[in-house]
């Protein structure tokens, strides 16, 4: 079978309830990261741009909240504010500590699906004296538990919402993603922030985010002294993250759609942790594509990874793959075929005008990168892999 079914069973409720708790993704180099997103004048500098503002600060410090903090981006962010002399506290929300954790962490185990955790949210942002809130609890991978994703995802973030309400935190950050445009024959080249999100809305994968999008710009709307950021990531991508996408590369065969080659990018997974640090840093409200330089054919994609690719009508590879999702035998749902089909790939102008973000690896050096790692996994040289 080709990569899009050939795939472990997917997680049940309580297995895909582990997975995000213990985070889907295993950390990424942190110092590596850190360096990305403060080297004076680099390519992720922090500096505020013009009609930007730099994040203030108490004479104690800082203090960051971080929601889905086991998480790939959380755990990797922990370990960069651990550093920050800036930043007095780090406030971990999740249902299992991060394991960067250092002195400056301070953990506290929510439930986000809980009726009550919107409470318990007001009481701890309160309590620790929080300023700015990442919300990173969101699937990195579909999941056939599309009911217990729903209340992780939308529910939880109008959960998370109630609770900054109450206690009126200065900063919101949000993880979404650029697949979130949906691919199209008719999208342009470069899909920039105005355009809309037109991804599949029968697809729960898509359509509780897109939800949450909603809810963090109807927030911000809604209430004064609020800097709302959304930043959407292209696919991220590297030697230590693990998600859809790194588990479609790794297969010997991979799908491809018979008379079609899409242009496809990548985000560097140390990139996408330096944006989120650099909105930290500084004050950019709105919403900002964060994407690699470059784009690439998925057929050259696959050869660079050393992959064979196996093209499939799409009249049969539709029916095929929906068979396997709901047997749990597939990395995606048949709704992600679409991608393999048309284009979807979004322009990072204006990260770049307004947020000064200039992520360090292209497209097809984020691509090398993990098929470096790749190929030493593939011939067990190296033994350790995404967790």
């Amino acid at each position: 079978m080709a990569s899009l079914s050939e795939h472990p069973a997917a997680p049940t409720h309580d297995a895909a309830e582990q997975r995000l708790a213990a985070g889907v993704d295993r950390a990424a180099p942190a110092r590596e990261a850190g360096a990305a997103a403060s080297s004076p004048g680099g390519p992720a500098a922090t500096e505020a741009s013009p009609g930007s503002r730099r994040a203030s600060s108490s004479p104690r410090g800082r203090v960051v909240a971080l929601t889905g903090a086991a998480s790939f981006l959380g755990r990797n962010l922990i370990g960069i504010l651990e550093e920050d002399p800036r930043i007095a506290r780090v406030v971990a929300i999740d249902i299992k500590p991060p394991d960067t954790g250092g002195s400056k962490l301070r953990l506290h185990t929510i439930d986000l699906t809980a009726p009550a955790s919107e409470e318990r949210i007001a009481e701890v942002l309160a309590a620790e004296q929080v300023d700015t809130l990442v919300h990173l609890c969101f699937l990195s991978s579909p999941t056939p538990a599309t009911a217990w994703a729903h209340e992780l995802e939308s529910v939880g973030t109008m959960h998370l919402l109630h609770g900054v309400r109450q206690a009126g935190l200065r900063k919101l950050i949000l993880w979404s993603q650029t697949i979130l445009y949906g691919a199209h024959p008719t999208n342009p080249n470069f899909l920039t922030e105005k355009h809309p999100l037109r991804a599949d809305p029968e697809e729960r994968f898509f359509a509780d985010k897109m939800a949450a999008e909603r809810e963090f710009n109807a927030f911000g709307a809604r209430t004064k002294g609020t800097t709302v950021t959304i930043l959407r990531t292209a696919p991220i991508l590297g030697p230590t993250v693990q998600n859809y996408l790194t588990r479609f590369l790794a297969r010997r065969l991979v799908m491809t759609m018979l008379g079609f080659d899409p242009l496809w990018q990548f985000i560097h997974e140390v990139d996408a942790i330096a944006a989120f640090k650099l909105a930290i840093d500084s004050d950019f409200a709105g919403t900002f594509n964060i994407v690699g330089d470059g784009v690439l054919p998925l057929s050259t994609i696959v050869r660079l990874a050393g992959r064979t690719p196996l093209p499939v009508l799409h009249s049969a590879a539709g029916p095929l793959v929906s068979a396997l999702w709901a047997a749990h035998a597939a990395i995606a749902p048949p709704s992600f075929l679409q991608y393999l089909r048309y284009v979807c790939v979004a322009d990072g102008e204006k990260a770049a005008r307004v947020m000064g973000f200039r992520p360090v690896y292209t497209t097809r050096e984020a691509l090398l990168d993990y098929t470096n790692a790749q190929r030493l996994r593939d011939v067990r040289l190296l033994q350790e892999t995404p967790a």
